[in-house]
């Protein structure tokens, strides 16, 4: 990638097609019936459409690049809050007090702002919550809330990032492992570890759980702030509407959390030590159209081995480094939710990827079963 091109409108462009859902929606909304599988159809089918025709980016920036000359990248980040939303509260708004939507239509659409808030909303906070700017972290809490989900960030920055690819990580999906074992086992796990993660971290600051610095207390409060606003424009009909949107946003991002990891574990060193976090403990995936979509997520090699680059940034590896997916996250994520079909894809991944970097290793039960000793 020309980096001197970085600071250019035009080169950011392809990452805002993200914005090109909302007006999807609001058509979709507009027009009812089957019009309603658009955004759903839009996210997965077009862009698996579009991967298998543009193919893959193998190019890389030049990572030292100056922050000052991504402002086009970060600017759909930070102006992506507002626009979820108005279109959140908009369409509760409009099922409720102005469409003659029926019922089965009314979660047909809250499904696809759903897809909308977990496929970009949660995305984004993903990338916001990693930098330092105070507005940025604010923007990432904002869009969590809006899907009812603000504990990820303490669980993604202090559990997931330090213990990825370890039996301490809930979100390291385990060989073998079936999403629909996977899913209920993380809404769960997720919330314990987090709020686990933040007690101990008062702890060390000789302060109670119930200090008003645990943000525990800002995610709750930001979370019933959310709430009460579905009940106010829509009542309770508002609520639910809101409730669901926020569980296929969670789906969506447990999905993505599924794919990223599965079957990849750090070597166990001994007495609870393991091999640093390296790019062959993160699938790679290369194909363009999917990762102007998800801004690079799809790089998530290089994103856990250094946490804090910005997504234009991110680095993309050959087989040689880090583990390859054969498809983009549509097409992996579809395949997820049939786990025989997922396994037929992915195990012989796994085992190649176990005789490419770690020959040495000849009992693998303990990493299959996350039985290795707690890191410590």
């Amino acid at each position: 990638m020309n980096t001197a091109s970085l600071d250019k409108m035009t080169s950011a462009l392809p990452f805002w097609l993200s914005l090109s859902m909302i007006p999807l929606a609001i058509f979709s909304a507009s027009q009812g019936g089957w019009w309603l599988a658009l955004i759903p159809a839009y996210s997965w089918g077009i862009f698996i459409t579009l991967d298998a025709f543009v193919g893959l980016d193998l190019e890389n920036a030049d990572p030292n690049t100056e922050t000052d000359k991504l402002f086009w990248y970060r600017l759909v980040t930070l102006i992506w809050f507002p626009v979820q939303f108005l279109t959140i509260f908009g369409m509760i708004y409009y099922g409720v007090h102005v469409s003659t939507l029926s019922g089965g239509e009314l979660m047909a659409l809250f499904f696809g702002v759903g897809v909308i808030s977990g496929t970009v909303g949660i995305n984004y906070s993903h990338e916001l919550m990693h930098q330092k700017n105070k507005l940025e972290r604010w923007l990432a809490d904002l869009m969590l809330a809006s899907v009812l989900y603000s504990h990820f960030r303490s669980e993604h920055l202090l559990v997931h990032h330090r213990y990825v690819a370890t039996p301490k990580d809930p979100v390291t999906a385990r060989y073998n492992e079936g999403f629909h074992n996977f899913f209920p086992r993380v809404l769960v796990a997720c919330l314990t570890s987090s709020w686990d993660a933040e007690k101990k971290m008062l702890a060390r600051k000789n302060l109670p759980v119930t200090d008003l610095s645990n943000p525990f207390w800002r995610y709750g409060a930001l979370q019933l702030g959310m709430l009460v606003l579905a009940f106010v424009i829509g009542g309770w009909v508002g609520v639910g509407l809101f409730v669901f949107q926020a569980f296929v946003a969670i789906w969506q991002l447990e999905l993505v959390n599924y794919i990223e990891h599965y079957g990849l574990t750090r070597k166990h060193l001994g007495e609870g030590k393991y091999e640093h976090v390296l790019p062959r403990h993160s699938w790679n995936a290369s194909q363009k159209a999917s990762n102007w979509l998800l801004i690079n997520l799809q790089r998530h090699s290089d994103h856990h081995y250094k946490p804090d680059r910005r997504f234009p940034l991110l680095q993309t590896y050959t087989q040689s480094d880090a583990p390859q997916l054969p498809y983009g996250y549509p097409v992996m994520t579809i395949a997820a939710m049939v786990p025989p079909v997922f396994r037929r894809i992915m195990n012989p991944r796994v085992r190649k990827w176990r005789e490419t970097y770690y020959p040495e290793i000849t009992d693998w039960s303990a990493y299959k079963t996350a039985s290795n000793p707690m890191p410590r």
